[in-house]
């Protein structure tokens, strides 16, 4: 281990210093020095206290001004913020005052205005039922054969139904080329009326030479005249009874004055067909045979049912036929018995077969016992929801939807889907009727006039949703509504070329069935119409098969009578 003497030396003069601060105490020389030592640091502190009490004291002098010069600044600035705090009170409360006033004026005007409000709410609102009152009632007057299915002799007084057909300047009557329509020669019966050469042509036989052939010319007129068969039988007298007796005489002939069909054909055709009264039916008779024939009211009444009854079978044959009908037309129409409303039921197809029955009630039980319960074809009619059950399919008449449509134009002003729909339909009609006999619609036109009727749809549905129907008139959204569930039903007729587009022929036969109600005005019994309606039908589908309806009626009325 190395020695270090400096480390020694270091630790001895700290030694040294040790022992002579230790004497200094012991001897009180340490304790006078720093009392000497402290006692001038007491004076200097205490020249410094002094000096720093003066300057606290100066300080506390500044303090205690600047305190007064902020306590009476602060006094006045709150005497200040008081006077402006009472000025803004002041104002606060006018304030207040003027926003309650302004509330109170506010409240009384709102006041009014939500009685305005009411009152505005009340005067549209009238004034949307008022226009709904208006539009309901221009329907009602506006309503005519030509927009409902309402027929044109209800209005006598309409107005001329105008030609569709463009004017030219051809005129009038058969165009060259084409063959005149002239009145039919008859078979003369009586020898022929000469009329004698004129001198001119006579005289001058270098100028004018007979060419052997003729030129007639007819007058035709009519001539009745009774025809009497009489039947003679001798008469034997019974000498044990004393009665007189005969020959039977055959059932034509069992009466004493009895008729045959020509007659009884003219006053049935008369009578139940031309609508002419029983008593004007016998007074014509009597007049144009020169007052022989005189016929009784009773005999012409019970026409209808001597017919009837002589062609029941015809009309199970037409009951047949109808019921195998490719297409089957049918309708109701309405009469009356004793003064309250019954029904009559038309069917008939586009070979003329045609049968007229007369029923109690419409729908179903109007339906039991017709052609239209056993078909399962197609029917075509004027969307009788009742139809819908019976048949195959089915094609709505587009007569009466196109007046419809008409009826909407004229009624709903801010739409513009029905007339769309009306020109659509008539263009495809004038398609149909343009196609050659046997030849079927093309398959891309059918499907482009499907797209245009849907698409025409859809612009209802959107139109309907920005001007919604009214209470008051709902025609023409009923209309859209039906258009859209039954389209199949209004579009069957460009599929098949069989199927017909409208339900004249049924109308055409409810117009002769009005025509007779009209003119009868009420039938005393359900028996009496039904024999109009049997006689009726054989009538008229007789006339429509030989062309001629007198000879008809008369083969049915001479049944069981020899040629």
């Amino acid at each position: 281990m190395r020695f270090d003497y400096d480390h020694v030396t270091n630790l001895e003069y700290k030694v040294r210093a040790q022992k002579l601060r230790i004497r200094e105490f012991e001897s009180g020389e340490r304790y006078v020095k720093l009392k000497k030592l402290h006692g001038a640091e007491i004076r200097k502190k205490d020249s410094e206290i002094g000096r720093l009490k003066k300057e606290l004291a100066s300080a506390n002098a500044r303090i205690i001004t600047n305190r007064n010069h902020f306590m009476e600044a602060m006094e006045d600035v709150l005497k200040e913020k008081e006077d402006l705090r009472l000025e803004m009170e002041r104002k606060l409360k006018k304030e207040q005052e003027h926003r309650h006033k302004a509330e109170a004026r506010i409240d009384e005007v709102m006041d009014r205005l939500s009685r305005k409000q009411e009152k505005l709410d009340e005067a549209y609102a009238r004034i949307e039922e008022l226009e709904g009152q208006i539009t309901k009632l221009t329907a009602q007057v506006n309503c005519s054969y030509e927009n409902s299915s309402k027929p044109s002799s209800q209005y006598p007084n309409h107005k001329k139904i105008e030609n569709s057909r463009e004017k030219s300047d051809r005129p009038r009557g058969a165009q060259p080329g084409h063959k005149g329509h002239t009145a039919k020669l008859q078979e003369p019966t009586e020898e022929d009326i000469w009329i004698p050469d004129p001198e001119e042509f006579t005289q001058n036989p270098d100028q004018y030479k007979p060419t052997g052939d003729y030129v007639y010319h007819q007058v035709v007129g009519l001539r009745m005249e009774l025809v009497v068969q009489q039947y003679c039988a001798n008469l034997f007298l019974n000498r044990k009874t004393r009665q007189y007796v005969h020959a039977p005489f055959p059932e034509w002939a069992a009466n004493d004055v009895n008729y045959d069909g020509t007659v009884k054909a003219l006053a049935f055709i008369l009578n139940n067909y031309c609508n002419v009264s029983i008593d004007k039916t016998r007074d014509l008779l009597s007049e144009i045979t020169g007052g022989k024939l005189t016929i009784s009211k009773g005999m012409i009444n019970s026409l209808a049912r001597e017919f009837s009854s002589r062609s029941s079978g015809e009309r199970d044959e037409l009951f047949d036929r109808l019921v195998k009908s490719y297409a089957l037309h049918t309708d109701f129409t309405t009469a009356k018995v004793n003064g309250s409303n019954v029904h009559v039921h038309l069917c008939g197809n586009e070979d003329g077969d045609i049968l007229i029955q007369a029923r109690e009630h419409k729908g179903h039980e109007g339906i039991r016992g017709t052609p239209v319960e056993h078909f399962l074809n197609t029917l075509v009619h004027d969307h009788d929801r009742t139809l819908y059950n019976y048949g195959s399919s089915h094609q709505e008449c587009l007569s009466h939807v196109l007046r419809y449509l008409l009826a909407s134009v004229q009624n709903e002003t801010d739409l513009t889907w029905a007339g769309k729909m009306r020109e659509l339909l008539r263009e495809s009609i004038h398609y149909r009727k343009c196609l050659e006999p046997g030849t079927e619609p093309g398959p891309d036109t059918v499907a482009d006039f499907e797209r245009r009727y849907q698409e025409i749809l859809d612009l209802a549905e959107n139109e309907y949703k920005d001007y919604p129907p009214t209470k008051y008139y709902r025609d023409g959204y009923n209309l859209y509504k039906r258009m859209r569930e039954y389209k199949d039903s209004h579009l069957l007729f460009l599929h098949d070329i069989r199927i017909p587009y409208d339900n004249n022929l049924a109308e055409r036969l409810a117009r002769i069935v009005k025509r007779k109600a009209a003119q009868v005005i009420s039938f005393r019994s359900m028996g009496s119409l039904t024999e109009l309606c049997d006689s009726l039908s054989i009538l008229l589908t007789y006339s429509k098969e030989s062309g001629n309806m007198f000879e008809s009626a008369t083969e049915v009325f001479n049944r069981n009578k020899p040629a």
